[in-house]
């Protein structure tokens, strides 16, 4: 045999692999064993095709086996693309926007192994708009800047029943940069609050989408709107410290003391609340009008003032009162500063800073105002409508970011002004 012909066999014997005689020369030779047929893919969508009737919230559910999900084209009857994303996990499709009434829509979804794609589509229509609709409401404006205790705070106009809950929460998107997962609490059937373990990092940018227009909200009712903002929490760490023992507040920016202020609380038949608050609303200038209510009542104007709770509990200036200030508590639930001292409050803290009063014997309420860092974090997940997620069972534990969904216009709740003077 010519060496050239020797030098083909080796090379030969060298890529095959199954060894057999060789009819010409006698010589083993091998050949490739069969490989076994890929694993079989399935791909199959909710919801089925011709569905009617369906919420203007309709996801496209996906299961999918030995595969991934590529693209999601979804599509109106005028062939109008609908943007949308996977939710973690790719159980689900979710739009951007909500779908339109009583419109028409067609779904084709691509998955592949990398080598193979699998397709299938579906299509369906939405119903008409309901005649009974929830009030919904968000308390975070686009582009605002906010304090490191804001949460996302979302209301209802009527009570959401236990029943409901889980599906309402499950449109409710948050997006952190940098990334600080959270989990929302339900603190009553018309609010459900939002934070993360610890306070938001300085500088975090906040993006909310409470998508519920068309979301079954339970007997027959459906949210009424699509509400987003993406608003920024502050560059610094503000905080306030009240303590009814020597009767000042302390102000810590970035965990230094740099003010304390003499301050007078409530009086002993109408005491300040113990717990961590946050400043939800700041008025240069308002009217406390308790005219109509139990108790005193008068219509005075107020300066500078910081809302800390629904009850009627404010930072404010209050002149008449300087001299306890510091000595005494003599007011009707506030928190009493002198003009100035008020005036530089109000130039230097945020909407969503915390404030916490200590050892006035009387707890914050929940829910009254924004009370979601006034329990620990074991006791606030409890408040979930859903599963809370393991590695956020514990604080100071990182996890994978909720889903997010892009902005659009907000429209949020505004607190009412009245409150009680002190």
């Amino acid at each position: 045999m010519s060496a050239f012909r020797r030098f083909g066999l080796a090379a030969a014997t060298a890529a095959i692999l199954v060894p057999l005689t060789s009819c010409d020369t006698g010589e083993p030779v091998q050949r490739a064993a069969p490989q076994p047929a890929p694993p079989a893919q399935t791909l199959e969508l909710t919801p089925a095709a011709e569905q009617k009737d369906l919420p203007v919230s309709a996801e496209i559910g996906i299961t999918v086996a030995n595969a991934s999900v590529r693209t999601v084209a979804m599509a109106d009857a005028k062939g109008r693309l609908i943007p949308g994303r996977l939710r973690p996990g790719g159980a689900s499709w979710v739009p951007d926007r909500p779908l339109d009434y009583k419109g028409r829509y067609s779904v084709t979804v691509t998955a592949t192994d990398g080598r193979r794609a699998i397709t299938k589509s579906t299509s369906f229509s939405t119903m008409a708009e309901p005649q009974r609709q929830v009030g919904t409401g968000m308390y975070l404006f686009d582009d605002y800047t906010y304090g490191v205790a804001m949460p996302v705070v979302v209301e209802f106009s009527e009570q959401i029943p236990q029943s409901a809950r889980a599906q309402v929460e499950s449109r409710l998107f948050v997006t952190t940069t940098p990334a600080q997962p959270g989990v929302w609490h339900w603190m009553s059937g018309r609010q459900v609050t939002y934070r993360a373990p610890e306070y938001w990092k300085p500088g975090t940018v906040l993006s909310v989408r409470a998508a519920l227009k068309g979301v079954p909200m339970g007997e027959g009712r459906f949210g009424d709107d699509d509400r987003k903002a993406t608003a920024k929490i502050t560059d610094e760490k503000l905080e306030l410290v009240v303590k009814n023992s020597n009767k000042h507040i302390e102000v810590f920016r970035d965990g230094k003391k740099v003010k304390s202020m003499p301050v007078s609380l409530g009086k002993a038949s109408t005491p300040s609340s113990s717990g961590t608050m946050v400043i939800m609303d700041k008025q240069e200038s308002t009217i406390f009008d308790t005219t109509g209510e139990p108790g005193d009542q008068y219509r005075v104007a107020i300066q500078y003032a910081q809302r800390l709770t629904w009850g009627g509990e404010f930072i404010h200036s209050a002149p008449w009162s300087v001299g306890d200030q510091g000595n005494r508590n003599v007011s009707h639930g506030c928190l009493n500063v002198s003009h100035g001292n008020a005036v530089w409050l109000f130039q230097n803290t945020h909407v969503g800073d915390p404030v916490t009063v200590k050892g006035t014997g009387v707890k914050l309420e929940p829910g009254n105002g924004f009370t979601a860092w006034d329990m620990s974090w074991k006791e606030f997940i409890k408040g979930s409508a859903l599963p809370v997620p393991e590695d956020l069972r514990e604080p100071n534990k990182s996890a994978v970011s909720p889903s997010s969904s892009p902005s659009a216009s907000a429209s949020p709740v505004a607190p009412s002004p009245s409150g009680t003077v002190n």
